[in-house]
Order: C-alpha cells, then structure tokens, then sequence
C-alpha cells in the first residue's frame, strides 16, 4: 500500500490555498472576516456496523493515526423507541447489542491487545472506544442518536414538554450514566458504561420534513426541535455539575435550503448546541438518471440544475439563517457516489446514465479506499478545481468522489470562511493510512 507523503500534501496546500484565496466572495466570505486560528473541530463518525464486511474494529482508529487527529468519535447510531425513548433492541433491525456491548473482542482487534472475556460489563465496540479514550486522553466520544433509518419516531420524542423530559433522561440514563441492558452472559449493567460517551449527537433526519419513508412528521417539529435541544442542555447542564465535566450538545443538519426552512428556527437553536456539523454531500446520487457532483464546493459551471446543490449553498443558507460561522462544521464524505452504462462520451460529467454502478457493498456506493486504486487503472481523474470536486471516469462508469487534494480544498475553505471544522461520514471509507484523515489533521493545524 502507498505510504502517506507528507510533501506531497504540502504541494497541494499551495495550490488549493492560491484556488480558494481566488474565489469569488459568498455570503460567507465577503465579510472579510479571517478564518478561526485555533480549535477546529475534527468530527468523525464511527459506524457500528463497520466492524462486519468493512472489517474496521475500533482499533484501526489508533493503528491508522486517525484518533490522534480527531477531537470527536460520533458512535452510529443510538434508537429511538415509538413511545419516544433511547433504547438498545436486538432484534432485527433495532439495534445490534452484540455489537455495542457484548461481542468478546480477541486480542489482534483490540486497542490494548487483551481480549475481551464473555459475559465482562462492557465488551464490544464500547468497550474498545473506553480503551481508545484512555488512549488518547483528549479525545471526546458522542453517542449519535437517529441517522436515516432510526428517525422514525423522533417527532413522539419532541412532541410535548413530558416526552422531552422523559426522552432526555432515558438517553442520558442508557449512555452517559451508562446504565446497560444486562445481556445473556452477563454483559451490561448498572454502570457498565458510564465514561464512554461524553455527550449527544442528534440526526433527526429530518423535522417536519420527509426522510426515510414511514417516518412520523408534524408540522409543530420545526418548534419542537428547538425546545428538544433547550431540554438536552438543561438536562446536561444538571448532569455536568455532578460530573463536574461539560457534557457536548450537537446535531446534524440538512443540506437543503427547503429543508432548514420547514424544520429549524435557524439562530434560536444554535443557543443549545455546541456545534453543529452541516451536510455536506449526497447532494446527487443514483437515485436521479444524469451524473453529476455529490459534494462540489460551488456549483459546476453548466450544471443542469437550477438551484442546486453544494457546499457553498449549504453554508451559506445556515450563516443567512442566523448560524454562528464558528459553530458550523463542514461534512465530508469519505465514499462515493457512482453511475454505470454512461452515455454522451466526454469526461462523464452531467450525461445519462443506466443506473447504479457495481460496487463492494452497495451498488452506486463505494469507499474512498477502493475508488482511490481505480485512478489509472483504466479511470481517469478530473477535476474542476474552481467548482471543488474530482471525478473518475472510463468511458462506461463515473465515480463522484473526494480525494486528498479536494478534502484540502475544503479544509483552507474552512479556514478562511471561519467555520467551525471538519465532520466525517464515515471513518471506515478511509485507508489503513488514515490518509483523508490525515489530509483533514494537516489542512486545519494551526500554523
């Protein structure tokens, strides 16, 4: 495997600084106003389920370099019950508690080489991300509650100022005190995992606004959310003066100007959250017939659509919204989108296509670690270096992508837009290097 070339990077650091220092202004640039020099957030999300076909055990966060450049591990996902609750289910589709906390880790997965022992308190990826935190003292772990699949009932949840008490302190109760479920075998318990998760992530995806089909949707969410966030910090604060830590408040939110109109008082709820990480792909997918960018810094010059979709409209909506610049932080994607039986010859970009192209997991979804070996192996690179984005092409299939030289790109767009860090989905995508990871550690250190 190729080794991480830190020359390299720093080529790439001049360049990309010369093309964002050369963009036009935005709302978020015109200002004038410098970037922030000091405590970027650097957010990545650990997927529960990565342990499985991706192989990525929480070790692989140390071994790869990836942890000592984070300041944040989000844990995806915690549920939500229908009557409006944090809850771990092992039932089908409801939870994986082998994974969370029973699953007897052997030692060659382990962050401090010693093997998990069935039936101990707290085995599996909590207590891995318990070793990897006393590892790396300085790194904060966040339960992530919701994601596309498990939204479904956070409208019963915000719905009244009761089911908020009640939801906050079960979701405080189950993680942050750490009071588990005790599983066949033993695992769990009063305790079991207090200290692993220092605060709460939100991805309610999305308020009063179609997500995953089935999901339950109010028109009263968009102010329901707000008050589920004042009743998260009152909760926490409470929390934090026995702890006597702080105890983080974020949430995800939406690309989509539409959507951050129909679900989100804007300035209001940026007064519970310590921050905020802000959606920043996905913007085009398979689900649409003509390939196109799935996370364009600004939007390509001929793109067929009228609006659309990009970083700069993303964070530029929030700041037009009344978000604090220092409290967004930019997702990242480290996979990619991609379309095969693509027509039109040229280098790919906005032609029709037949439908998903073949991957490793997913079809029209591939990892940035296998689309990385594609690159002159039959697909060419292209970039758009004033849109931000980088495509790979071969005549038939188009993968949209970020590389090492645009996720760079958008750490010095960070920089100088004063926002508030990076955000990753998800950390499996990466290399055994780290290299995205490290690009990001690299792009936002402080000089």
């Amino acid at each position: 495997m190729r080794s991480f070339r830190p020359r390299r990077l720093t080529a790439l650091v001049a360049l990309t600084t010369l093309l964002v220092i050369a963009a036009p202004p935005t709302a978020v640039n015109a200002a004038g106003k410098p970037g922030r020099s000091t405590g970027y957030h650097r957010v990545g999300y650990f997927t529960q389920w990565g342990i499985y076909g991706r192989a990525f055990p929480v070790k692989k966060l140390d071994t790869s370099g990836a942890a000592s450049r984070l300041t944040h591990v989000n844990y995806a996902f915690g549920n939500v019950s229908e009557d409006g609750r944090c809850y771990v289910d092992g039932g089908p589709g409801e939870g994986d508690a082998w994974a969370d906390y029973q699953r007897p880790v052997p030692a060659q997965e382990s962050v401090d080489g010693v093997a998990d022992a069935w039936g101990e308190p707290l085995n599996g990826n909590f207590g891995q991300l318990a070793k990897l935190k006393a590892k790396h003292p300085g790194l904060q772990v966040m339960i992530s509650l919701g994601g596309w699949s498990w939204s479904t009932y956070f409208s019963n949840a915000a719905r009244t100022d009761a089911s908020r008490r009640a939801f906050v302190a079960s979701c405080i109760d189950l993680y942050l005190k750490g009071n588990l479920p005790v599983l066949d075998g033993g695992s769990g318990g009063p305790g079991a995992a207090a200290g692993v998760f220092d605060g709460i992530d939100l991805d309610w995806e999305w308020p009063n606004w179609p997500g995953e089909p089935g999901n339950v949707i109010r028109p009263e969410d968009r102010e329901n959310f707000t008050k589920l966030l004042a009743e998260f910090r009152r909760q926490l604060d409470a929390y934090g003066r026995q702890t006597r830590q702080h105890h983080p408040l974020t949430a995800f939110l939406p690309a989509n100007p539409a959507t951050m109109d129909a679900g989100y008082e804007g300035r209001k709820i940026f007064k519970y959250l310590d921050f905020a990480t802000v959606q920043g792909y996905d913007f085009h997918g398979t689900w649409e017939t003509v390939t196109n960018q799935q996370s364009a810094l600004r939007v390509p010059k001929g793109a067929p659509d009228d609006p659309d979709f990009s970083v700069e409209v993303a964070v530029d909506g929030w700041i037009a919204r009344g978000a604090p610049r220092h409290k967004l932080v930019l997702g990242i994607p480290y996979y990619g989108q991609g379309w095969t039986g693509v027509t039109g010859g040229g280098n790919g970009l906005f032609q029709p296509a037949a439908g998903p192209a073949p991957a490793t997991h997913a079809a029209g979804y591939e990892d940035y670690k296998q689309l990385k070996n594609l690159a002159g192996n039959g697909f060419t690179v292209h970039r758009d270096l004033r849109a931000g984005h980088a495509w790979l092409f071969d005549g038939t299939t188009f993968w949209t992508y970020d590389d090492p030289a645009v996720v760079l790109q958008k750490t010095l767009y960070i920089r100088r837009a004063g926002l508030g860090g990076a955000m990753i989905w998800s950390l499996d995508g990466d290399d055994d290097n780290a290299t995205l990871t490290r690009t990001i550690g690299l792009g936002l250190t402080t000089w």
